[in-house]
């Protein structure tokens, strides 16, 4: 789940131990295996709120607490996002997948009193080639993005990245909404724009868990929020992709806590 509009980095920057680090590894294993269950569940005809509730379900079993699930009153355990659908889309009954949608889905878990956090978007049967190229480069660029997780580095270094891989490819990056840290909060600082902001930045430290989130458009930057106070869409209506991994800085590099390969 996005850290909000505003963009400051004034909020201080806690430093994760090993053995913080550990359970946070565990609670984001817990968020990959769900999203892998969900990857493997879609299809045609198959409800947001049939995904919501299968999500609820795999991560109770495993002693785990969704993270989302009345944060600030929202009403799901998924934020889960259909084509020009950004971010923040509640699950409901009434809408079903259609072959060509992108649907992303973002989930957090608390687990041990740490959150895990990470998003997929994901093409339901038969997306247009521009349409999986969009997924594409959304994908790379939060695998940039996690390369610049170094000791030394700035926060703008990861956002640098996110936007550079982005434009290249004729894309654009939301603005309003940003990444975040993450640990015994869902939505710690620093906040991690996906653009440069040509403003000095918190350098990495070791020990500093970030929560890396590329919100990718075909079209405009530009976003809108629906009447129900949470869906995000794009001004213009294109599509948008949007991917999440939960990244600790280790002294070794970037150690995807999140990863779908742990």
């Amino acid at each position: 789940m996005t850290g909000g509009a505003e963009i400051n980095g004034r909020r201080s920057i806690i430093i994760k131990s090993a053995s913080d680090i550990q359970i946070m590894h565990d609670a984001n294993q817990i968020v990959a295996g769900t999203l892998r269950m969900l990857k493997d569940t879609i299809a045609v005809g198959i409800t947001t709120w049939d995904l919501d509730q299968l999500a609820e379900d795999f991560c109770n079993k495993r002693g785990a607490k969704p993270a989302f699930k009345g944060y600030r009153g929202f009403p799901g355990s998924l934020c889960v996002s259909i084509n020009e659908e950004v971010v923040h889309g509640i699950p409901t009954r009434k809408k079903k997948l259609k072959r060509g949608d992108i649907i992303s889905i973002d989930f957090g878990v608390l687990y041990k009193g740490f959150f895990g956090d990470s998003a997929v978007s994901l093409a339901v049967e038969d997306c247009s080639s521009d349409v999986m190229r969009l997924l594409n480069v959304t994908r790379e660029s939060l695998e940039e993005a996690i390369k610049q997780v170094v000791v030394g580095n700035r926060i703008s270094d990861v956002s640098q990245a996110v936007q550079e891989c982005v434009e290249r490819n004729g894309f654009s990056v939301v603005r309003q909404f940003v990444g975040h840290g993450i640990g015994q909060s869902l939505h710690e600082a620093p906040e991690i724009a996906n653009f440069y902001q040509g403003e000095r930045t918190p350098r990495l430290l070791p020990g500093m868990v970030l929560a890396i989130e590329p919100m990718v458009n075909m079209g405009t930057h530009k976003v809108k929020v629906l009447r129900d106070g949470w869906t995000v869409v794009t001004a213009d209506k294109k599509p948008s992709a949007h991917f999440e991994h939960s990244v600790a800085v280790t002294e070794d590099g970037p150690l995807v806590l999140s990863s779908w390969g742990n």
